[in-house]
């Protein structure tokens, strides 16, 4: 069957350089925090997303998971729903299959497969916990190269996360005080080729804003990502060789008091095979206040009178997007 896509589904084409991409080095190095953050800050503002160089993740690492990730969905059906995110209770974390989890549930079912893991640890609470892994028999190795990927991120996180607080004007360790033990999600996903017509029914992932702080995707060559502008234009993000797409969640937004954008974005995967993405996901510790930071408060915008934590905006988010979490709510209000 031939694809198609409705016209209000096709991203205008554009060069990348209109989603700015910011050579990290002298971030990564500390040679020049400052600079590389002015131009961080000025992404967020016009954009809220932008693409990095020279972050320093080895290629050898990216290489790996992109082919541990593709053998984890490659796995006999039965080996991944045993690791269905339903058995880990509130740690949320194992595999989603296809329409499992849906971004944009009033509008949009996502077809993508989806696992997840952080922190392995013994104590259960929402978002903390134990991995659901395969066991090395069935994915040898998987769990290791899941976790140093993992740790390269979180190295990278800090870095980005101290160029935040500098482009705002606050000390680079602000944020530290509200990420001792943060809520992290390491991501793989795998999003099937589309056939027929594609329609906003259904499509990679619907249209949607990160919920938490900040967002480090690696994509492939396949592309497929859609970042929808102020003049609420669709425009295509591709792979960029060498970078990761960084974009700020909605905790940024709502502590900048709307200084820093949180843009919705979505997957649309025309190519006609099979895409693959990793996206790394921090935010804030579970208990950590949401609140204004004192450099975007004046007389016009003064700061929000009502914060919340952390762990309760993200929560609340998972339930909205998370067919078993919603029918465990409604056996709770049964009850």
């Amino acid at each position: 069957m031939t694809l198609t896509l409705d016209s209000n589904l096709a991203g205008k084409q554009i060069a990348f350089s209109e989603i700015p991409v910011i050579d990290v080095a002298k971030l990564i190095d500390g040679s020049d925090k400052e600079s590389v953050a002015s131009q961080i800050g000025k992404a967020c503002e016009q954009v809220g997303f932008f693409y990095v160089k020279n972050h320093g993740v080895p290629q050898d690492l990216i290489d790996r998971v992109y082919k541990a990730t593709k053998e984890f969905f490659e796995l006999p059906q039965e080996v991944k729903d045993r690791l269905h995110v339903a058995e880990s209770g509130p740690t949320l974390r194992g595999y989603i299959p296809p329409y499992g989890e849906n971004a944009d549930p009033k509008k949009t079912r996502d077809l993508k497969e989806v696992f997840d893991y952080g922190v392995d640890g013994e104590e259960v609470s929402p978002f903390f916990g134990p991995n659901l892994m395969p066991t090395e028999v069935e994915l040898p190795g998987f769990a290791a190269v899941c976790d140093e990927y993992h740790d390269a991120m979180m190295a990278l996180a800090r870095k980005l996360v101290s160029a935040f607080a500098i482009s705002l004007d606050l000390p680079a360790d602000y944020f530290e005080k509200l990420q001792q033990n943060p809520i992290t999600i390491q991501r793989l996903l795998h999003y099937p080729a589309m056939k027929g017509q594609i329609t906003e029914a259904e499509m990679g992932i619907g249209a949607h804003t990160d919920y938490g702080f900040l967002t480090i995707l690696s994509q492939d060559a396949v592309g497929g990502l859609q970042v929808r502008n102020s003049e609420g234009e669709w425009i295509t993000a591709p792979p960029v060789e060498g970078a990761f797409v960084i974009n700020i969640g909605d905790l940024v937004q709502f502590m900048t008091n709307g200084r820093y954008s949180s843009t919705l974005h979505r997957v649309i995967n025309t190519s006609g095979e099979a895409r693959y993405s990793i996206p790394f996901f921090i935010d804030l510790d579970f208990q950590a206040p949401v609140e204004t930071v004192p450099t975007c408060v004046d007389n016009e915008h003064p700061a929000v009178k009502q914060p919340y934590t952390c762990g309760e905006y993200k929560y609340s988010r998972f339930v909205a997007v998370y067919p078993h979490l919603q029918d465990s709510e409604k056996e709770t209000t049964v009850a």
